[in-house]
């Protein structure tokens, strides 16, 4: 004889455990046929006093990118992949090129003010998403297939508001419970966005929103001239600043001062440009060392001892300007090379792909921050400005140095020791100081347009837990605070 129901027992069983009962008609009415349980147990946050709309009666247009071969040699037009969206801004250069023809560029070319949608990769960075605006030099851009350009009609949201909300909470939970995960790679259907239901918030927020989005765009504008007058004196110092290196192809060398001394035979290993770089630097007049002379290697190992970690994988790493993001990472999934702990001041170095500059420095503190073991990490422990060295490996004489050491066919890289042992220039006080002068400005300008954004980001919450007043008298307050600190701060520098 079975057991009587017993109600107390059945909620304590089910306690922590979503659950929702739907009609089999109800999971019909969604385009993609959704029986995964995600997708109905997500609490969803709704403001009754705002009026909402699907995201696909607000957009124009909508577009997959182009799938086709990219290259690294610059032939055909800058090519926009999943990995080249920060912050809510899609950057402003990129690694790949597609050789499209003149009326594919023309279907596929970006305007400014596009919104780009990352529709698959890993769990993190599905759905991520950016405004376009071109760069000061407005080269022509197209973007890659596993993107999706959405263009809002502005009588209803405009492109700057369309990006915050979809990357706030309350718009990633939407994204979260309509992706479809599988072992290595999580997808959304962009059809699915579309059915998202986004607030119709008022035409000045929406604008205050917009504003905020072009004063950072031209805060890491100006950041980026910084950045480059930082690596202009040090390439000028060097006297390589319009160096070429020799194409030349054929090196001939004896067994002895080869394979005997170097335990290379790969022909790419001897090329004459790589002489070339060695000579132009252990000849500079103020002399030179070795990195490891001038950084520790740090490889200080962590026990997971919490639910979860904020993670650095080389992704994260914008290669455009040498800024990063972070991840709260479960501590069940952080990948087997999650290994090393690192801490305000240390700086990360690529070993994978490292001609794309993926050099980063840790600028603020971040309390158990763990980076893959794919970087070498670097510890300055003499007077060797950071800023001095991450700018020096990321000119293109280091990143394409670099390459020398590559290992393995399939997934080359390099090896800590080969990072040690690079040789590096001592430069006068003097060109250090107004390097770091340069670069120490330029992450503030970077700091203070990622604040802009946040401050966007947060409006949007407060409209929906509260109201769109609430919203925008906080944006004056957060206004008000942050020009405050930013006349301290200036005054400071000074």
């Amino acid at each position: 004889m079975s057991s009587p129901f017993n109600e107390e027992k059945y909620k304590s069983l089910m306690k922590g455990l979503e659950v929702s009962e739907v009609q089999l008609s109800k999971t019909a009415e969604n385009k993609d046929f959704r029986i995964d349980s995600a997708f109905y147990t997500t609490r969803l946050k709704r403001n009754a006093e705002i009026e909402y709309a699907k995201i696909g009666d607000c957009l124009l247009e909508s577009q997959y990118g182009v799938s086709i071969a990219m290259n690294e040699d610059g032939i055909g037009y800058p090519i926009y992949r999943m990995n080249e969206i920060h912050s809510m801004l899609c950057d402003l250069c990129v690694d790949k090129y597609a050789d499209v023809s003149s009326e594919e560029f023309e279907t596929f070319k970006l305007n400014s003010g596009d919104v780009l949608f990352n529709r698959t990769n890993s769990y993190e960075w599905v759905g991520r998403t950016g405004v376009y605006y071109p760069n000061k030099d407005l080269t022509p851009m197209i973007f890659a297939s596993y993107l999706v350009r959405f263009v809002p009609d502005n009588t209803k949201i405009n492109s700057e508001y369309l990006t915050v909300f979809l990357s706030c909470q309350y718009g990633i939970a939407e994204l979260r419970r309509r992706s479809r995960q599988s072992i290595n790679q999580t997808n959304i259907n962009p059809e699915e966005v579309k059915e998202i239901e986004i607030p119709l918030l008022s035409t000045g927020l929406q604008k205050s929103i917009k504003d905020r989005f072009q004063n950072a765009h031209h805060l890491r504008l100006d950041a980026e001239s910084l950045y480059s007058a930082a690596e202009t004196l040090l390439l000028s110092s060097l006297g390589m600043t319009n160096f070429v290196p020799s194409v030349e192809n054929v090196s001939i060398k004896l067994l002895s001062e080869s394979f005997g001394t170097t335990g290379r035979l790969d022909a790419e290993f001897y090329q004459r440009k790589y002489e070339e770089y060695l000579l132009h630097v252990i000849s500079y007049r103020f002399g030179t060392t070795l990195t490891k002379n001038v950084c520790d290697l740090v490889k200080s190992s962590f026990k997971k001892e919490k639910d979860s970690y904020p993670y650095i994988e080389i992704s994260d790493i914008n290669v455009q300007d040498g800024t990063f993001t972070f991840n709260d990472i479960i501590t069940e999934e952080l990948p087997a090379n999650a290994k090393t702990r690192v801490i305000n001041g240390d700086m990360l170095v690529s070993k994978v792909r490292p001609y794309r500059g993926a050099v980063a420095i840790i600028d603020k503190d971040i309390p158990d921050l763990i980076v893959s073991g794919a970087f070498t990490v670097l510890r300055s422990k003499k007077n060797y400005p950071r800023e001095t060295l991450a700018v020096l490996f990321r000119t293109p004489i280091y990143r394409d140095w670099f390459l020398k050491w590559n290992v393995g066919t399939s997934y080359p890289v390099i090896k800590d020791e080969d990072i040690l042992d690079m040789p590096i220039p001592l430069f006068p006080q003097s060109i250090h100081q107004q390097i770091a002068d340069d670069v120490r400005r330029s992450f503030a300008l970077r700091r203070e347009s990622e604040q802009l954004l946040d401050s966007a980001k947060r409006a949007i919450e407060i409209a929906i837990e509260e109201s769109e007043e609430a919203a925008i008298k906080w944006l004056c307050s957060e206004t008000r605070s942050r020009v405050t600190t930013a006349v301290g701060s200036t005054t400071e520098i000074r």
